[in-house]
């Protein structure tokens, strides 16, 4: 798998997020972009994917089920007592992260 977090402009990739479906890389990038956000101590923030499963679920539209319902866990450990951060879905054609990784 391959993820990719952009934050004021810059990109980071990981190249070899190990083994996994294309939902689990989705994921391991929102909880990616979650954990930068908290380390540069953003407190109003939008965390954007272009995966509308795992934005609905992250936002508690759909059920996550089976490996989804594990990332969903790990990402609300991280919020912790704080309000859940927006999440909202954005075309593939305008996610930074997803150009980023096209890019190679």
């Amino acid at each position: 798998m391959e993820t990719a977090v952009v934050t004021g402009g810059a990109a980071t990739v990981v190249r070899d997020a190990g083994i996994g479906s294309s939902m689990d890389a989705e994921w391991l990038a929102l909880i990616a972009a979650l954990r930068l956000a908290q380390q540069l101590g953003l407190t109003n923030f939008v965390l954007l994917g272009d995966a509308a499963a795992v934005v609905e679920q992250a936002n508690g539209a759909v059920r996550a089920r089976g490996e989804g319902a594990h990332h969903l866990a790990n990402f609300r450990a991280l919020v912790g007592e704080g309000a859940m951060p927006a999440v909202r879905y954005i075309k593939r054609t305008q996610n930074l992260a997803g150009i980023a990784l096209a890019r190679g």
